[in-house]
């Protein structure tokens, strides 16, 4: 019987989430399996993967043929190195506890790697998060001034008014002033009116006006 390690889905519609399986070739994507080796999700950054290494292994030592997908997700994980070591033990190249300390030292490698890839990420988020903070009070400082300056044009256009009121009112008052100044004088002209003789008066009346007043 033919064996795939292949992916089967699961999880919800754009969150998908999967299971490593062993499976029957024959069987459909997402049907009977044979044993479950792990899971993949890929929606962390980086993608989180369980597996069962040994079990994984024994399975590419019966013959089992692991998807281009599945493959790659077993090499990350360090199943292909390890089915090539035990390969190497059993045509006598090297001893299983050499074999054993060369995959150490690749999975701390691996490790290593996988850590400063977190390490990056870790920073970066750090670094977007203080620029996005930097950014916002930007915003609010701007919002601010505006709302200053804004609050002083409107101080400065009322002062204006104010001002033009006043002025109106000034000019307003000063005609009355003129005409209050004018009157002494039409009472002057009617009393030198009175005192004068008329210029119709015959000879004797105005003979008779001077002895008067004399």
């Amino acid at each position: 019987m033919p064996v795939k390690i292949r992916l089967q889905r699961h999880g919800k519609k754009g969150k998908p989430f999967y299971w490593i399986v062993a499976a029957d070739a024959r069987s459909k994507r997402d049907g009977r399996y044979l044993e479950k080796l792990g899971t993949y999700n890929p929606n962390t950054n980086p993608a989180t993967i369980n597996l069962q290494l040994d079990n994984t292994v024994t399975w590419l030592e019966k013959g089992a043929q692991p998807t281009d997908t599945a493959r790659t997700l077993l090499s990350y994980k360090g199943v292909m190195i390890k089915h090539h070591l035990n390969g190497g033990v059993r045509k006598g190249a090297f001893t299983q506890e050499e074999a054993d300390q060369k995959f150490a030292a690749w999975l701390e490698e691996k490790e290593a790697k996988i850590q400063a890839k977190r390490d990056g990420l870790t920073k970066s988020d750090s670094e977007a998060r203080a620029k996005r903070l930097a950014n916002e009070k930007a915003v609010s400082d701007k919002r601010f001034t505006d709302a200053a300056a804004a609050e002083a044009e409107a101080a400065a256009e009322e002062a204006v008014a104010e001002n033009e009121v006043t002025e109106d009112n000034t000019e307003a008052a000063t005609p009355s002033e003129e005409v209050t100044t004018d009157t002494p004088k039409e009472e002057a002209v009617e009393v030198k009116a009175e005192d004068a003789t008329p210029e119709d008066a015959t000879p004797e009346e105005a003979t008779a006006s001077e002895e008067t007043k004399e």
